[in-house]
């Protein structure tokens, strides 16, 4: 299964982020993205690029319903 995971925007470079979520940081390509991107912002990091840029009330919830679905118990 594929994911696209809701992260927050640590550092900006050339054509790349670095974005973080529960203290995993990963870098994405800002290829697929037309809008600025700055830190603080959040982000879809799929398959190392950011597909989608979304507010931080709708990054929340969707972090939340993750984790109701994915719970580490669950995994075992």
């Amino acid at each position: 299964m594929c994911l696209g995971v809701p992260m927050q925007v640590v550092a900006v470079g050339e054509g790349e982020v670095v974005a973080e979520i529960d203290g995993v940081r990963k870098e994405a390509s800002l290829m697929l993205l037309d809008e600025e991107v700055r830190v603080g912002d959040f982000v879809i990091v799929h398959a190392g690029f950011a597909i989608s840029k979304l507010d931080e009330e709708d990054a929340q919830e969707t972090l939340r319903l993750m984790r109701e679905v994915f719970r580490p118990e669950d995994m075992a």
